[in-house]
């Protein structure tokens, strides 16, 4: 019986990753593709570290966030979780106290059952999860559902505002995408201690598998900055090179491994706070249910090259009746802008980064009170899926 049809325990699960995990950790150290953020001499970001990402489609920046703003983001982070709804609907949260107002129109909670695997071998997200995973069975007094993700980062969080406006973090968008790169989306992703869900394996990307211009660039790529240690048993898994290979047939890579989901060659993306993964959207990835004892947090959010989006459809949390002209880049893209001086007015003393699509508008997207109603409430309708 293939393993994701099996009902293991949590016990069971974490002890048949070991031998998975010990080969998996060892390979993730022989890549050469972590390390600091460094720039060449034009203060560009360097070409080791472009090289590394191109050659196996990830790369771990190490305490590129510092600590003061992982603080700031964690409060931020486990007020939201705290103040959650219980469960989807609840109107009290998993004290007994009023829980969170959601006052946007996309849902800021999304939950599933304890150690779950909600959109593998499913139709969902465009049906990109063929597989699904091992879901072990959660303690008897776990609870019905656990938070999964939390939504709109940037109109939640006035940390996660400025973390978007991070000059390093734009400067490696910069670098991979070029200076009129374009937003994606945004999410936190949340894995509760033995109890958090699994994504199934996938790779990101659904629209430009079959576009004439298709390279191992096309669909972008996505941050995940860390607020917590990561650890291989609660961590993304990355499968290296895949984004050169196009699109793989999941159903039969998981068949030949006889139906389980331990597939040979990944490696995890351990991380210490303020480490950021940076995962090519086309990379073969997934995480396994989260049966060991550490949370984990990642503010997850994306970037694309302006010409993989411009006359590009809506896919994924958007519309196909969609289309992504000028007018609509430049909407979603201006919650950058408004990051960038958010940032630029808590951090004063940091040098802020220059945005090429709106330069000569510094004034016009000002952080205040207007532009959070005016640009920032409900920017994530606008997100630009491809």
């Amino acid at each position: 019986m293939a393993e994701s049809a099996r009902v293991l325990s949590a016990e069971d699960h974490a002890e048949s990753l070991n031998e998975y995990i010990d080969a998996g950790v060892q390979r993730a150290g022989s890549l050469g593709n972590r390390g600091p953020i460094r720039y060449d001499a034009r203060g560009k970001l360097h070409p080791d570290i472009l090289e590394a990402y191109w050659r196996t489609g990830f790369y771990v920046f190490e305490g590129i966030v510092d600590r003061r703003e992982i603080d700031e983001l964690r409060d931020d982070a486990e007020y939201l979780i705290d103040h959650a709804p219980a469960r989807t609907g609840a109107d009290l949260d998993s004290k007994g106290r009023p829980a969170i107002a959601d006052e946007f129109t996309r849902p800021s909670f999304t939950f599933i059952e304890p150690l779950s695997d909600p959109w593998g071998g499913t139709d969902l997200l465009s049906g990109r999860h063929p597989t699904q995973m091992a879901q072990p069975r959660p303690a008897a007094d776990a609870p019905d559902e656990v938070l999964f993700l939390i939504h709109g980062m940037c109109q939640i969080m006035p940390s996660g505002l400025r973390l978007y406006g991070h000059p390093d973090l734009l400067a490696i968008a910069a670098g991979i995408n070029g200076a009129d790169f374009t937003p994606y989306n945004d999410i936190l992703f949340v894995k509760p201690p033995g109890l958090g869900g699994s994504v199934s394996w996938h790779q990101d990307g659904v629209t430009h598998w079959d576009s004439p211009q298709w390279d191992e660039g096309i669909h972008g790529f996505n941050f995940q900055v860390q607020l917590y240690e990561c650890t291989p048993r609660n961590c993304l898994w990355v499968m290296p090179g895949t984004h050169k290979q196009g699109r793989i047939d999941i159903k039969r890579l998981v068949a030949e491994n006889g139906g389980s989901e331990r597939i040979p060659g990944a490696v995890p993306l351990m991380c210490q706070p303020g480490d950021a993964t940076i995962v090519n959207r086309q990379a073969l990835h997934c995480s396994f249910a989260n049966t060991s004892p550490n949370l984990r947090v990642s503010c997850t959010f994306g970037f694309h090259r302006r010409s993989s989006v411009l006359g590009a459809h809506g896919a994924l949390s958007q519309s196909g009746q969609e289309v992504y002209d000028e007018d609509r880049i430049f909407e979603r893209s201006r919650v950058i802008a408004l990051a960038i001086d958010a940032r630029s007015q808590h951090y004063p003393d940091e040098t802020r980064f220059d945005y090429q699509p709106f330069r000569g508008l510094r004034d016009k997207y000002r952080y205040n009170d207007e532009t959070v109603e005016t640009v920032l409430r409900d920017y994530n309708l606008k997100d630009l899926s491809i």
